[in-house]
């Protein structure tokens, strides 16, 4: 069986049994085209079934001489051990070339996020103005920020999603797994506001009809929310990555920091490990290793 029909067995596999979304399943076949098209070169032709760790081992190497992160290349090795448990299920292999290679150790790196008194001043100096747009970028915002949500969960509510009555937002996650995430009195009657104007704009709400649509009335787009973030976000702080994930980060780290329990904070993110949100418990030990600094007399 050639490299190429292995490949896209495992790329149905990915997305009609493991239903993971299509970006992830874009980025594997990339990663493992990649791959293929080096052992083609590189040895003869070899097939990715036939492949060593000899083998694996000079492409990282490659990798590491074409300047790319060791963060890119763990992505692409992590690819490469689905792939590999893949065609041991199917028994194309009968042995893990990965077996002993380690990923290149990742710098640790402390999400950023926005800090309390730039969000504060965000929402409380009349930017967004009072309008369909301005009311759609403070709902954009009210949202990321007050759910904590990814942006393909925010690009792909529909008005059947919140439920205004019992003030909760139904949210499809990662590998369609759907969370319910409460929301405030103050966000309730933002979202009401911004269906008004909606309705004045657009007509009869249609429950199935995403909430932030394009002219077309289809869903707006992810670009158009990154640059509808990074308008604002420029208005108000100096962080280097203005982006609707950072206002994830700021949802997560501002609960922490007002004593929130971590594994409440866990299922509003829809983490399926707690090591994913315990990396947010480092930006409060920041903090409060800045404020002993400051307050302690022999600090």
């Amino acid at each position: 069986m050639s490299s190429s029909v292995i490949i896209n067995d495992f790329l149905n596999y990915l997305q009609y049994e493991r239903r993971m979304s299509i970006h992830t399943i874009v980025s594997y076949q990339n990663d493992l085209q990649q791959y293929e098209e080096y052992l083609q070169e590189n040895y003869a032709g070899t097939e990715v079934a036939a492949a060593d760790p000899v083998m694996i081992r000079s492409w990282m190497l490659e990798m590491v001489d074409s300047s790319l992160t060791a963060k890119t290349i763990s992505r692409k090795l992590s690819a490469l051990r689905a792939f590999y448990r893949f065609l041991l299920k199917k028994k194309i292999v009968h042995k893990n070339p990965l077996e002993g290679i380690s990923a290149p150790k990742l710098a640790k790196r402390l999400p950023q996020f926005v800090d309390e008194n730039e969000m504060n001043q965000l929402f409380n100096e009349d930017l967004f103005e009072n309008s369909f747009e301005g009311w759609r970028d403070r709902l954009i915002f009210e949202l990321f920020y007050a759910t904590g949500m990814r942006l393909s969960e925010l690009t792909h509510l529909t008005f059947a999603s919140i439920d205004l009555y019992e003030s909760q937002i139904k949210v499809l996650g990662k590998r369609n797994k759907q969370r319910i995430i409460p929301f405030s009195p103050r966000l309730k009657q933002i979202i009401t506001t911004y269906f008004e104007f909606f309705e004045e704009k657009y007509g009869k709400v249609n429950k199935n009809c995403c909430i932030f649509v394009d002219s077309k009335m289809n869903g707006i787009y992810p670009k158009a929310v990154y640059r509808i973030v990074r308008k604002y976000l420029d208005m108000v702080t100096t962080i280097d990555k203005r982006s609707p994930h950072v206002l994830r980060h700021t949802f997560a780290t501002h609960l922490l920091n007002h004593g929130a329990d971590i594994y409440a904070i866990k299922e509003i993110l829809g983490h399926s490990s707690l090591v994913a949100t315990q990396v947010y418990t480092h930006n409060s030990i920041e903090k409060l290793k800045n404020i002993y600094n400051q307050a302690h007399p022999r600090a």
